[in-house]
């Protein structure tokens, strides 16, 4: 039984493949509409699985070219993150056999699939599980910069939620560390080598330089949606990054941005005295910003990918204080009525500061000294 695969982004063509050639169906997958229909013609599949959102060709033009044909009675299924009733109705009204709706598990899409065309009569070896594993609406790269965390890397949170989370690609930037981080990233990419990479730098350049080569190579991504980046303690968890993302989803913010400030019902905690520091800090930053944030250096953001190019292009002229520099890059860009407008603080539900931090209290008595050459710099 053979299954045509159209999508434009990889991390999800991938991902069906996969799964689909473990189910023992013939595969072939098309990264645009227009190959999808050329495709169509000379593999003459017995199903379809197409998105609606295409750049060249709508997914829905593709429905059509098969409905209107000789082979007008192929089952087509539309797997998108698209849910607006009238595009779904056209879909059907065009002949659709199926739609599904983004994030859905690849045993959910499997379960539908066999129902259309039944399974393939081929005798499979092991049993592949794929319980809780999820076709996200869309593709997001995460940025993580990494300076001696061997330790932090060895778990399997990174490498679960990869395997769990099909559309996240996790980019790793090895920030010169002297230890085995760079030893454990290969082992934690074994296997997952489509949704995650190493960005490798020879020398220790910092946290802001090694956030800022990340976020660039990953915006040369073009399948990549929304771009942001998470500090490898994980003090944010990736529940609370999802969140951030699907805020930037639904919404004309152009930056989410995570914020450890207290509210009800949050689960966060920070050394009393560092919780000090902190407060101070951000008053003063809040005077060089003259903009009301509660935390920019939270170390969880996401950002739409058409705003990279403006914050991560120039160097940074502060080692722990880039979040400020980009802060004030998008109201010097976009002037500060409108910057305010684009930038989301979205409180964590969950925070907690990891022992073994990188930013100790001494560095905290220098970030004052950093942020009078920003207010300087940026005036």
């Amino acid at each position: 039984m053979k299954i045509l695969t159209i999508d434009d982004q990889q991390l999800i063509l991938l991902s069906v493949e996969k799964r689909l050639t473990e189910l023992g169906y013939d595969v072939m997958t098309a990264d645009s509409g227009q190959k999808g229909i050329e495709l169509y013609d000379s593999f003459q599949p017995d199903l379809v699985l197409v998105d609606i959102n295409m750049p060249d060709i709508s997914g829905l033009e593709v429905v059509k070219h098969i409905k209107g044909g000789e082979r007008n009675a192929t089952p087509v299924l539309v797997m998108s993150g698209n849910t607006e009733e009238a595009i779904i109705m056209d879909g059907f009204t065009l002949g659709i056999d199926d739609y599904m709706k983004k994030p859905v598990s690849l045993s959910e899409m499997s379960v539908r699939i066999k129902r259309l065309i039944g399974a393939p009569v081929v005798e499979l070896k092991t049993e592949i599980s794929t319980g809780g594993r999820m076709l996200q609406k869309n593709c997001v790269g995460v940025v993580i910069p990494c300076y001696n965390e061997e330790e932090r890397l060895s778990g399997t949170e990174f490498k679960d939620f990869a395997h769990s989370n099909l559309g996240y690609h996790l980019c790793f930037v090895n920030d010169g560390s002297t230890d085995n981080t760079l030893k454990v990233l290969e082992e934690l990419r074994k296997g997952n080598e489509s949704n995650i990479s190493i960005y490798d730098c020879e020398k220790n350049g910092g946290k802001a330089e090694a956030v800022r080569l990340g976020m660039l190579h990953m915006a040369k991504d073009p399948q990549l949606d929304y771009i942001g980046f998470l500090d490898a303690d994980l003090s944010t968890d990736f529940r609370d990054f999802d969140d951030l993302v699907e805020t930037l989803d639904k919404s004309s913010f152009k930056i989410v941005s995570g914020s450890r400030m207290s509210r009800m019902g949050a689960d966060i905690t920070k050394e009393s005295a560092r919780k000090v520091i902190s407060m101070t800090i951000n008053l003063i930053i809040r005077t060089i910003l003259r903009m009301p944030f509660n935390d920019t250096q939270c170390g969880a953001k996401v950002m739409d990918r058409s705003v990279v190019p403006l914050l991560f292009n120039k160097p940074f002229i502060t080692k722990w204080l880039f979040d400020v520099e980009m802060f004030i890059r998008m109201r010097k860009h976009y002037g500060k009525v409108e910057a305010k407008k684009l930038i989301c603080e979205q409180p964590l539900k969950r925070w907690i500061h990891a022992d073994g931090s990188k930013l100790s209290m001494k560095d905290s008595v220098k970030i004052v000294g950093q942020l009078a050459k920003i207010a300087i710099v940026y005036r």
